[in-house]
C-alpha cells in the first residue's frame, strides 16, 4: 500500500530560504583563502597643512622588502612575502599567512613634491610623509583696513 504525503508549499519555501541563508553566511562570513588573494597590504591615508600621510600595515617585511615609487601623481608600494618555511608534505587545516608578491597604486590626491618626500619603517608599518607642493597650500591673504 503507498502513502499519501500532503504537499505544504509554506514548508519548502522555507527549505529554499534556509537554504539562501547558509549559502549567504558561507560567502561572506568564512576567512578569505589569502592564496587565491594577492597580499594587499592594508593602508590609511591623510593629510595635514603641510604634508600628506600614507601608513601601510607590512607585518614581517624589512625595509629593504618594499619598493616605492611616485609617478604622474600615483603612489605604488610593491613587495614580497616569502615563505621561509617548507612544508615537508604538510596537510592544512588553516592557512591565512600571506605569501607572494604584492603590488598597491594610490591616487594621490593633491600635488606633493617627491624629491623631499620620506619614508620609515617601524615595527611593521610603513609611513610615507609626502609635502604638498607649495601651489596646493592654503595661502593666507592678509587684509588691510584703510
Amino acid at each position: 500500500m503507498s502513502t499519501l504525503t500532503r504537499w505544504e508549499p509554506v514548508r519548502e519555501m522555507m527549505t529554499l530560504r534556509e537554504a539562501m541563508d547558509r549559502l549567504f553566511d558561507d560567502a561572506f562570513t568564512r576567512p578569505i583563502n589569502m592564496g587565491a588573494v594577492s597580499a594587499m597590504p592594508a593602508i590609511d591615508m591623510y593629510q595635514n597643512e603641510d604634508d600628506l600621510i600614507v601608513k601601510a600595515s607590512l607585518p614581517g617585511l624589512t625595509k629593504d622588502d618594499v619598493d616605492i615609487t611616485v609617478t604622474d601623481g600615483v603612489l605604488t608600494l610593491r613587495g614580497e612575502y616569502k615563505n621561509n618555511e617548507d612544508d615537508n608534505g604538510a596537510s592544512y587545516h588553516i592557512r591565512e599567512q600571506r605569501y607572494g608578491v604584492f603590488e598597491r597604486s594610490i591616487s594621490l590626491p593633491t600635488d606633493v613634491e617627491v624629491d623631499k618626500a620620506k619614508a620609515e619603517f617601524e615595527n611593521g608599518i610603513l609611513t610615507i610623509t609626502l609635502p604638498k607642493a607649495e601651489a596646493v597650500k592654503p595661502k593666507l591673504i592678509s587684509i588691510k583696513a584703510k
